[in-house]
């Protein structure tokens, strides 16, 4: 059990999320007041029973419901409301600066128009007390000619994000099939990120390195199976954004006792922590800290360090970082 102490630095410390698809902060009760809003009808008959569906075997099982409550957005209104919900649960859990992962191809699929959820979701972060910046991602079980049309669709409004992403299904779709699409981002000055080793192999993080040329890797918890690639990650201090209760909630991990996150920090490695998708995996950055915290012989110094690995990895100017990394640094210094 965490003392109470270390229970209220993990609420309190400074923290950056690097790890949030929105659409993946969609609580049930959300998803159900713009259903009716919208004159969406769902296949669930109530929150309880939407909520009970929370139960997934792996990434796949959780895709499958994680699309089906993302067809309540439709309207400009609806990408505010869902994003502006998440950025005050973010402020309620001390993060100061977010990095939001968004799919349009979920949506345009679905006849939605780019600006409605770019401005949308924009238009909330701007609104935000919290720093929050936006980072475009591709489906990957989806073709890579169809990523590449999606960027050119969101390149008028290139001005509201500053990067893009690779999610959706790992397995069977490698970083490398998304070759063409990231050699074009960079050129346009993009941040560029990729999961890979999450269900997928360490081969998957050596790809999204030397094909995409990612600036951090998503999840990546499989690397420690490869010592090489360890070395190197730690040899070129490649940030992790680790996703802890989404670990355990796709079984990459069984229970959180089993999680890697401590030796991930022991190799060297600049993990950091985050909530992928809480409306479905079991909460936001807090209860990720306090979960992980109370499972693994985590301390002060762990807590410290994993606030300020937040804030080094995060795409903002250096200036920026340094003095959020600052304020981790004056708030430790009073614990």
């Amino acid at each position: 059990m965490l003392n109470d102490q270390l229970r209220r630095v993990l609420q309190q410390m400074p923290k950056a999320e690097l790890h949030i698809h929105i659409e993946g902060s969609l609580e049930p009760e959300l998803i159900f007041a713009l259903a009716e809003r919208n004159g969406v009808k769902l296949a669930y008959a109530s929150v309880e029973a939407l909520r009970a569906a929370y139960a997934f075997t792996d990434l796949q099982s959780f895709l499958d419901i994680y699309y089906a409550g993302a067809s309540v957005l439709l309207k400009e209104q609806d990408f505010y409301d869902m994003t502006a919900a998440y950025l005050k649960r973010a402020e309620e859990d001390n993060v100061r600066h977010t990095e939001i992962f968004f799919d349009p191809q979920t949506h345009t699929h679905r006849g939605v128009p780019m600006d409605v959820i770019i401005n949308g979701i924009y238009r909330a972060c701007q609104d935000s007390p919290v720093s929050a910046t936006l980072i475009l991602c591709f489906l990957r079980h989806l073709s890579e000619e169809d990523a590449i049309a999606t960027l050119e669709a969101a390149l008028p409004y290139r001005d509201k994000f500053i990067g893009v992403g690779l999610d959706s299904s790992e397995v069977g779709n490698p970083p490398e099939k998304f070759a063409r699409v990231f050699a074009r981002s960079r050129e346009l000055g993009l941040h560029l990120v990729a999961h890979a080793g999450e269900e997928g192999p360490p081969a998957y993080i050596y790809t999204a390195l030397d094909t995409l040329k990612v600036e951090r890797i998503d999840h990546g918890v499989r690397c420690l199976e490869d010592q090489a690639l360890t070395e190197r990650l730690v040899r070129e201090q490649m940030a992790l954004t680790v996703c802890p209760l989404s670990n355990i909630k796709l079984c990459v991990f069984d229970k959180m006792d089993q999680h890697n996150l401590l030796e991930l920090l022991d190799a060297g490695i600049v993990a950091t922590v985050n909530s992928d998708d809480p409306a479905y995996f079991g909460g936001y950055m807090n209860d990720n800290f306090i979960a992980t915290f109370e499972a693994l012989p985590l301390g002060l110094s762990h807590a410290q360090r994993l606030a300020r690995n937040g804030f080094s990895a995060a795409f903002l100017p250096a200036e920026q970082k340094q003095k959020f990394i600052d304020e981790v640094d004056a708030f430790f210094a009073k614990v």
